[in-house]
C-alpha cells in the first residue's frame, strides 16, 4: 500500500491546484531546525541567504523595502510605475540605506508644501525635492507648531535651520549611531551621502531596530552597497529606462509582464543580454513549460511564475487565462531545473507553509506583496479605519495603478479602453519586516525540518525522486488543517 502520490503523478492529472489544494506528507527528521539553510539563487548570478522577494509594486516596494529586504538577506524588485529618473533615485536610494530604518515619526516634505498637510509626524524634514535623497533645508518640530493647526502656512516659513543638525556619513552602523544620539544629546541624526541626505534616524527608531531579530550580513554587492532589483516593461522606451537602472547600481532587471511569453519580452530578453552581458535579467511572468522554454531559449537568467494567484489579481476572472500557483510552479521549475534556471514563485503566499510549498515544489524564492504590504517599510502613509490602522495595497492591474503607467504590463498601455486587472484594497498594520520575516523563516525552516530536508537543494532531489509525498486536500480537510470549532480565539504567529 503507497502513501500519498508522487509529485510527478500528483501534477498529471490535469487539475489546477493552489497552495491550500494539496499538502506534504511529513519525512523522517535527523537534524535540528537551526541546520537548515534556505541559501537560494534570486537568478544565475545573483544569490540570496533567504528565498524573499518583495513585489515591484508601487505599494510594496521603494527605498526603505529594498533596502530593509536586502538588510534580512533577500531582495526587492523596485516598481517602474514612475518616471526612469524617479526609479533610478529610488535604486540609488536603496543602496545608501546601509542602516535600513524607515523613520516611524518622520515625514519629508518640499518648500512649498503647507504645514497642515504633513503634521502628521513627530519632526517634518524640508528637502531640496520633498523626497530622499535630496538636500536638507530645514526642519520643523510638530510640536512647535500646535498654534498653526488649521491654518494654511507654508512649511518653509517656519521651519528651523540646519546649524544645529548632527550629521554623520551614510555608512555608520546602529552602535555609531546610538553612541553620537548619547554623547551629543540629540533626538536624531541626518545621514547624509554626497552633500544629500539619504536618511534620519531618531531615538526611538533606535530602540526600535535593537528590539528586532539580529541581522545578518545581508545581501550585499561587490561595491559593498544593498544589491536591488528594479523592474521595466517591453517598450522601446524602457531601453533609456535600463539605462538609468544600470547607472544608478540596479543588480538585475526584472520584464515585468503578467503575461510573459511575447514576442516584446523575447527581444527585450536579447537585447539586454547583448547590451549588459553582466546583467541579469527574469523573464516572466509564465505558468505552463512551453512559456518557460521560449524565455530559456531567448537567454533568461530567472523566470517568474504566477498568472492571476495575487490576493489583488483578477486576471483568472476577467480573461480567463492563468493556472493554479501549486501547478504552475511545479510544471515551470521542472523544466527549469534542466536549464540551471531559478524560479520565482509569485502571487499566493498568505503564511509561511505557502512559503514551504513553494520552494519544496521547485522554486528557489517566493514573491511577496500583500504578506509585506502595510508593513512600516511599504510606502505610504497610514490610515485608520473602523479603528484599525492600515495602508493602502493596490493590484499593478488596478484602474489606479494603470493611471500612472503599469498597464504596460497588460500589454494596454496603446489601447483605447481600459480593462482592470486587479483591484484597489487596504491591510493592516503589520509592523516591520525586519521583525516579522525573520519569525516567518524560523516557521519555514520547521517546515523543510518536518519534511527531512535541510536546504533547498535536497528539498528539491527529495521531491524529484518521488520521496516525497503529497495529497489533495479535500474542502473539509483544509477547514480541519485551520484553527476551527472555537468560540473564539486570538492568532498570533510569534
Amino acid at each position: 500500500m503507497e502513501d500519498g502520490f508522487s509529485a510527478l503523478k500528483l501534477f498529471s492529472q490535469g487539475y489546477s491546484y493552489t497552495y491550500d489544494d494539496v499538502i506534504f506528507l511529513p519525512h523522517y527528521i535527523d537534524f535540528p531546525t537551526d541546520a537548515v539553510s534556505l541559501s537560494t539563487r534570486l537568478s544565475r548570478n545573483v544569490s540570496l541567504s533567504i528565498p524573499c522577494v518583495a513585489s515591484p509594486m508601487d505599494t510594496v516596494s521603494e527605498a526603505h523595502m529594498a533596502a530593509a529586504m536586502a538588510a534580512l538577506g533577500g531582495i526587492a524588485i523596485v516598481h517602474s510605475n514612475c518616471t526612469s529618473s524617479q526609479q533610478a533615485s529610488i535604486v540609488r536610494s536603496a543602496k545608501s540605506l546601509r542602516l535600513p530604518i524607515a523613520p516611524s515619526s518622520i515625514v519629508f516634505a518640499s518648500p512649498d508644501d503647507s504645514l497642515p498637510s504633513v503634521s502628521h509626524g513627530k519632526y517634518v524634514f524640508v528637502t531640496e525635492s520633498g523626497e530622499l535623497p535630496s538636500k536638507l533645508l530645514g526642519y520643523v518640530a510638530t510640536s512647535d507648531c500646535e498654534n498653526l493647526k488649521g491654518k494654511e502656512v507654508k512649511i518653509f516659513d517656519y521651519m528651523r535651520d540646519c546649524k544645529s543638525v548632527e550629521y554623520v556619513p551614510w555608512n555608520y552602523d546602529l552602535g555609531k549611531i546610538e553612541a553620537i544620539l548619547e554623547e551629543k544629546k540629540s533626538d536624531f541624526v541626518v545621514l547624509e551621502r554626497d552633500g544629500e541626505v539619504v536618511n534620519v534616524v531618531i531615538k526611538e527608531d533606535v530602540e526600535r531596530l535593537k528590539g528586532y531579530p539580529k541581522l545578518g550580513a545581508g545581501t550585499v554587492g561587490s561595491d559593498g552597497e544593498w544589491m536591488v532589483g528594479a523592474a521595466i516593461g517591453t517598450r522601446e522606451s524602457d531601453k533609456e529606462r535600463l539605462e538609468h537602472l544600470v547607472k544608478a547600481g540596479a543588480n538585475v532587471v526584472v520584464l515585468d509582464s503578467s503575461q510573459g511569453n511575447s514576442i516584446y519580452q523575447i527581444e527585450m530578453i536579447k537585447y539586454i543580454k547583448k547590451s549588459y552581458p553582466q546583467l541579469d535579467v527574469i523573464g516572466g511572468n509564465v505558468v505552463t513549460i512551453s512559456q518557460a522554454q521560449n524565455l530559456i531559449q531567448a537567454g533568461v537568467d530567472g523566470l517568474r511564475v504566477g498568472m492571476g494567484s495575487g490576493s489583488i489579481c483578477t486576471t483568472q476572472e476577467v480573461c480567463a487565462v492563468g493556472r493554479g500557483q501549486a501547478t504552475a510552479v511545479y510544471k515551470v521549475s521542472s523544466i527549469a531545473a534542466q536549464h540551471g534556471v531559478p524560479v520565482i514563485a509569485d502571487g499566493g503566499i498568505s503564511n509561511s507553509g505557502h512559503i514551504v510549498k513553494a520552494l519544496v515544489l521547485g522554486a528557489s524564492t517566493v514573491m511577496m506583496g500583500s504578506f509585506l504590504a502595510g508593513s512600516t517599510e511599504a510606502p505610504g502613509a497610514y490610515e485608520y479605519k473602523n479603528g484599525q490602522r492600515i495602508k493602502k495595497y493596490r493590484g499593478m492591474g488596478s484602474l489606479e495603478a494603470m493611471a500612472k503607467g503599469s498597464d504596460q504590463r497588460y500589454l494596454g498601455d496603446t489601447a483605447k479602453l481600459k480593462i482592470a486587472q486587479g483591484v484597489v484594497g487596504a491591510v493592516a498594520d503589520k509592523g516591520s519586516v525586519l521583525k516579522f520575516i525573520p519569525y516567518t523563516i524560523q516557521a519555514v525552516k520547521q517546515g523543510f525540518q518536518d519534511l527531512g530536508a535541510s536546504s533547498l537543494p535536497s528539498a528539491h532531489e527529495l521531491l524529484r525522486s518521488g520521496t516525497l509525498r503529497l495529497e489533495v486536500r479535500t474542502g473539509a480537510a483544509q477547514v480541519e488543517g485551520g484553527v476551527h470549532g472555537l468560540v473564539s480565539y486570538e492568532k498570533k504567529s510569534f
